[in-house]
């Protein structure tokens, strides 16, 4: 029977495998996207309910965060439109939101729903170290890393037939797994962590769309080192719990810089 049941959930991973559009990657893909941008859209509109949201009116950093968020999208736009991938943004709704928060964190869902918070502000410091973190965090949105996490952690959790249910029904088992993937709330306990081959994408992609809206990818490099000595001889920053930000990472950054570069023009002093 056990047998029987491990062949049947291999069968249904292998059918249920997807090729990402930009990365090119075969990922497990057990949630439509449909079903996944549903969830997110319901989700950040309960989250922002339940936090203290940025006004833009009046608020620089605010501002900031949309003034990035938008030539984020306008590059993003940019580089699936000269792919001809341009329906693979289909029923993203863009929206970027700066949440007051001592948290030193920042994330993406699906459909583009953004939220940084303030608490990661003093480690950016400056308007391109930030567009670098939200760059990425969009990247792991738009290669389907959450919904590769949620699949793998559905399949080992469920079998093909509650996981069939789960999905077609939205039932709380799928939003649990929603939640803990994706990182919203902060009661979901331990966070899914990306492997370092997402990390790796989120990294090249997220430094390809923050160079072409503009902002200069080097940035990076003190971003992360700034990370680092944020977590040292403390409770590490939140968003290290599942971007973890050690030296073989800062080096993974530096091999990808002269692509990114490749991309990069400055627009205004902002981009610099």
């Amino acid at each position: 029977m056990r047998r029987t049941l491990s062949i049947a959930l291999v069968t249904f991973s292998i059918v249920s495998c997807s090729t990402n559009a930009i990365t090119n990657r075969s990922q497990l893909s057990l949630f439509s996207e449909s079903d996944i941008q549903s969830m997110a859209a319901q989700e950040y509109t309960q989250f922002l309910s339940q936090n203290k949201v940025v006004a833009t009116t009046g608020s620089k950093d605010a501002e900031m965060v949309r003034r990035i968020g938008q030539r984020l999208v306008s590059a993003i736009n940019q580089y699936y439109a000269e792919k001809g991938l341009s329906k693979e943004l289909e029923g993203y709704k863009w929206e970027y939101n700066l949440v007051d928060s001592k948290e030193v964190n920042a994330w993406c869902m699906p459909g583009g729903k953004i939220v940084v918070y303030t608490g990661l502000l003093p480690i950016s410091q400056n308007e391109a170290a930030l567009a670098v973190v939200m760059g990425h965090e969009i990247a792991h949105a738009l290669a389907k890393h959450g919904n590769e996490r949620m699949s793998q952690q559905a399949a080992a959790q469920l079998g093909e037939t509650a996981l069939s249910v789960a999905i077609a029904n939205k039932t709380p088992a799928a939003q649990n797994l929603f939640k803990t993937a994706y990182g919203v709330g902060s009661n979901i306990g331990v966070l899914l962590p990306f492997s370092r081959k997402q990390e790796l994408e989120a990294d090249k992609y997220g430094l390809i769309f923050a160079a072409m809206a503009g902002y200069n990818p080097q940035e990076a490099i003190p971003l992360w080192e700034r990370m680092q000595k944020a977590s040292e001889g403390q409770k590490p920053p939140e968003i290290l719990s599942t971007h973890p930000a050690e030296s073989t990472r800062i080096e993974k950054l530096k091999e990808l810089m002269p692509e990114a570069l490749t991309y990069y023009k400055p627009v205004g002093s902002s981009g610099k």
